[in-house]
């Protein structure tokens, strides 16, 4: 493979979107299983300040960059063959399995246990969201770690399939 913008866009994309499943993957066979091991209100604060302390620049430059630079592949790559549908696919199953479902799924969540003040919050009412927030919140990233896994091997299948 050439160095070319061409060929370092497509690098950079397969290596944020590793980084998107991985982050995502990761969350999935730690925090999960240690999250459910806890008290309601010590879930509670545990997630209410992991979904505050995630939103930072590293965050964002895998969560939106991967999207961007998968986007602007997918265009560089139009009329490629092969390369061009890997890349699509990749593209589409993570801005809708990824990114639409964190979207709308876990961000309305995250927005809901963000506005709880859990220092007023008696238990009876921590247990009460708990059972809310925590089945739809794991099943909705489920589905985005799913999404992304497969984003990223589609985007794999891209650079093995690179001819020049």
């Amino acid at each position: 493979m050439e160095f070319s913008i061409k060929s370092i866009t497509l690098i950079s994309t397969v290596v944020l979107t590793g980084l998107s499943a991985g982050l995502f993957y990761a969350w999935s066979v730690s925090i999960i299983p240690g999250t459910r091991k806890v008290i309601d209100m010590t879930y509670l604060e545990t997630m209410q300040s992991v979904n505050r302390a995630i939103l930072n620049p590293a965050f964002y430059l895998i969560f939106f960059g991967c999207l961007v630079l998968m986007i602007i592949a997918t265009v560089q790559h139009y009329n490629t063959g092969i390369i061009f549908w890997f890349l699509l696919s990749a593209t589409l199953t993570y801005l809708i399995g990824t990114f639409g479902v964190t979207l709308f799924g876990n961000v309305p969540l995250n927005n809901a246990l963000d506005v709880l003040d859990l220092g007023t919050l008696v238990e009876s009412k921590a247990e009460e969201f708990r059972l809310f927030y925590e089945q739809k919140w794991n099943r909705f990233h489920t589905i985005r770690t799913i999404f992304s896994v497969i984003s990223f091997l589609l985007s794999v299948l891209a650079i093995f399939s690179y001819s020049k």
